[in-house]
């Protein structure tokens, strides 16, 4: 029979196969899915991965890249703090749409007035709206102890009912015909995230997205607080022996994920989305846990799992379009990775071994 021995020290081997192995195995796990939905499987892998990069259309979708991947990294950065110091932040989705609501708030309370000064509040607003919509699980936890990922999760659902309310009622555009919706900040040019360069798909929140990773790799590597944070997640025994205070701790991890989730947040409702509008919510907040996890919880490694789940995301919308794929089953094939990912982690901690167990004597 298969059994499993624990290590005796983490393997370092598989801590860096793994991402490499789970995601070759969701794609011959996602081949045979596509296979049973009757769509060739080779054919279906190939066009998720290859045409968006070197594909007839490539130079369109090429930009579309940045425009997915940022709000991803942004994102995942903030959650990758909290989950390395062992603090669970699932209520991504809310802060994201909290921002962005926050965000679009500002601009539209300053319409038509056309002024430099009003994206930077925008910008300002987005993270404070996403931050203090953190700060509720946050406070609950070291106040009350309650469980921050069930309440950061049904924080969700609040934050999407207040979005279709926004729609619906206070947002909701007196220009628009009835239909529910925000103005369209893309035509308001001092509310508009557009392109810093014509076709590249940059934009200010691609900019962030770089400066965030930047920002955690020196936190987590050359500060005293990166320090506490890994060691909490690694010790915390040993953490709260050196002096770490757990409730600062907390409220600065959720605080944090909270305020980057808002600026993807802003930073998607004013540039790609162009309006508050009930379905603006996409599920990066969810899918960024999968990009944290896939890099590593390492800054770098979060960049390029943030670019390669940008890629499922474009070469599944080809997918869709060209060979029929219903949504759904693009949306299984990304859920793959996490799945893969954390049952292939086992092998970091333990080793299989084949043999007959020792009875008892």
């Amino acid at each position: 029979m298969i059994r499993l021995e624990k290590r005796a020290e983490p393997s370092q081997a598989w801590s860096l196969a793994t991402p490499l192995v789970a995601v070759l195995a969701t794609m011959v796990v996602g081949g045979l899915l596509f296979g049973a939905l009757g769509t060739n499987p080779v054919e279906a892998i190939r066009t998720i991965f290859w045409e968006p990069l070197f594909g007839e259309f490539a130079f369109y979708y090429r930009p579309q890249l940045l425009v997915k991947g940022a709000p991803l990294v942004l994102i995942a950065i903030g959650l990758s703090l909290g989950f390395r110091a062992g603090i669970w932040n699932i209520g991504a989705e809310g802060q994201y749409i909290i921002g962005a609501l926050t965000g679009a708030g500002v601009a539209l309370a300053f319409y038509p007035l056309d002024a430099w000064f009003i994206f930077p509040l925008m910008v300002i607003a987005g993270a404070l709206g996403g931050c203090a919509w953190a700060m509720i699980p946050a406070i609950l936890k070291t106040r009350f102890g309650t469980n921050e990922i069930l309440v950061s999760l049904m924080l969700v659902y609040v934050a999407e009912q207040l979005l279709a309310s926004m729609s619906l009622g206070l947002m909701k555009n007196p220009e628009g015909f009835g239909f529910p919706g925000s103005r369209n900040l893309q035509q308001y040019d001092s509310a508009h995230n557009a392109e810093l360069f014509a076709g590249t798909g940059m934009h200010w929140g691609v900019v962030a997205a770089l400066i965030a990773v930047i920002f955690a790799y020196v936190l987590l590597n050359r500060h005293m607080l990166g320090y506490q944070i890994r060691l909490t997640g690694e010790a915390p025994r040993a953490a709260r022996f050196a002096g770490v205070k757990p409730a600062r701790l907390v409220l600065f991890c959720l605080g944090m994920s909270g305020a980057l989730a808002g600026l993807a947040g802003l930073f998607e409702v004013s540039g790609p989305a162009g309006q508050v509008s009930i379905d603006f919510n996409v599920g990066y907040g969810f899918t960024a846990i999968i990009v944290a996890f896939l890099g590593r919880l390492h800054p770098v490694g979060i960049l390029l799992a943030g670019g390669l789940m940008a890629l499922t995301y474009i070469g599944g919308e080809i997918a869709q379009s060209q060979l029929g794929l219903p949504a759904a089953a693009i949306q299984a094939f990304q859920g793959m990775l996490l799945f893969f990912l954390l049952a292939l982690d086992l092998l970091t901690n333990f080793r299989p071994r084949i043999g007959q167990t020792r009875e008892a004597v």
